[in-house]
């Protein structure tokens, strides 16, 4: 079989087309501060974005791209290390660093590259990357582009972890790997463990801040939540979640930025982030400093979610942050329950493996209003005896 012939045996997307319960790829014709429109005409409540500080349609950040696009087009057309550094780039960098409490940061294009950029621009063959079993897919595929040795660890499990780093202490360099907050179940890392294990055996501690910087701690994320910034070497971030926009960066030390700077090829060989995105990055970056009250907001309303969702019978798992996980059963009724809610006007993700153990992905936002979290929860209420099969009693 040639790698182009096993693409037929890939049935599972047309059979969930078939079906109508296909969850990918759906269009939508705009969105709003809580809510989303789909090509359809209907409107749904938007309960599975990542924006969680409402800030991607705040008029203020896409005036900001927009003046950025006016002023130097619509993209840079090369890598910052050749010809495609902006003045902007270099602003939200040092603006970046002094709100997240390092050294220095370094800008990249996508959340994803920032992570290639830091574990494969440091790590190499004969050092050791430890993941989280639960790490996210582009912390993995940074570890394998790396060429270094994989060495996983049990979920949040700092015993497992200790107990495989204390096997090749002192025989390697060795980097670990961790969300801060994890993007299907919700929950934090143990990073104060996490330091003080690092720091036991010499290892380097990366934390991918993608869904907690911006949201805790004021949008200082995990690290400032655990009081532990100046105890974390390396902290990655994402633009396409709290930030409204899309890039990346990663923050250090001055030498460790500089040398990413000449060495990290996602950042050398990838066209530089357009100003408009960069710009509206920024823009969000100053908001958030300016109306803090939006990471109380989006904490608010998530655990009013959890709350009501509990009520209501469904399994919502460990969940500290926006993300609120629920647990539904196998891959059909996970398909079959977010097809019930869309038509009950309430957008979540549906996740199947391999992504994660079948489930519905919900998360919310600062901007969403009680009524809009009121007509949610009266989504679930309605699909609940049809999906969980238990009596109502709510």
């Amino acid at each position: 079989m040639s790698v182009i012939d096993k693409c037929a045996s890939y049935t599972r997307a047309r059979e969930a087309k078939a079906a109508g319960l296909y969850p990918y790829f759906l269009n939508f014709d705009g969105r709003d501060a809580g809510t989303a429109r789909m090509t359809d005409g209907r409107e749904v409540v938007m309960c599975g974005s990542n924006d969680y500080l409402g800030l991607s349609t705040d008029p203020r950040v896409v005036e900001a791209a927009a003046r950025a696009a006016e002023r130097y087009g619509a993209g840079c057309t090369g890598s910052r290390f050749l010809n495609g550094n902006l003045e902007l780039h270099d602003q939200l960098e040092r603006e970046l660093a002094e709100f997240f409490g390092k050294p220095a940061a370094l800008v990249l294009t996508t959340g994803y590259q920032a992570n290639l950029g830091a574990i494969a621009g440091l790590c190499g063959p004969g050092d050791i990357v430890f993941l989280d079993k639960e790490a996210h897919a582009s912390l993995i595929d940074a570890a394998r582009l790396s060429r270094a040795k994989i060495q996983w660890f049990a979920h949040n499990d700092t015993d497992d972890l200790r107990a495989k780093l204390s096997r090749v202490a002192g025989t390697a360099n060795c980097m670990v790997v961790v969300d801060g907050v994890y993007s299907m179940e919700g929950d934090l890392c143990p990073l104060p463990e996490l330091v003080r294990i690092s720091d036991e055996f010499g290892a380097t501690l990366l934390v991918d801040d993608a869904h907690g910087g911006g949201v805790l701690d004021k949008g200082r994320g995990t690290s400032s939540h655990f009081g532990l910034t100046a105890s974390v070497p390396l902290i990655t971030l994402t633009f396409s979640k709290a930030f409204g926009s899309i890039g990346g960066a990663i923050l250090g030390d001055e030498e460790v930025i500089d040398y990413l700077r000449h060495n990290a090829r996602s950042l050398m060989f990838s066209a530089s982030a357009s100003p408009s995105n960069t710009a509206a990055a920024l823009e969000s970056l100053r908001i958030l400093q300016a109306e803090p009250w939006r990471c109380s907001k989006v904490a608010d309303n998530a655990d009013f979610m959890r709350r009501e969702l509990t009520a209501l019978g469904y399994e919502v798992g460990a969940s500290q942050t926006p993300i609120v996980p629920v647990e539904i059963g196998d891959d059909i009724n996970t398909l079959l329950a977010w097809n019930l809610l869309i038509e009950q006007g309430v957008y979540v993700n549906a996740v199947l493996p391999p992504a994660a153990s079948p489930r519905l992905r919900t998360s919310y936002t600062a901007a969403q209003t009680e009524e809009q979290l009121d007509r949610a929860v009266a989504g679930f209420r309605a699909v609940r005896d049809l999906v969980l099969r238990v009596p109502a009693h709510v």
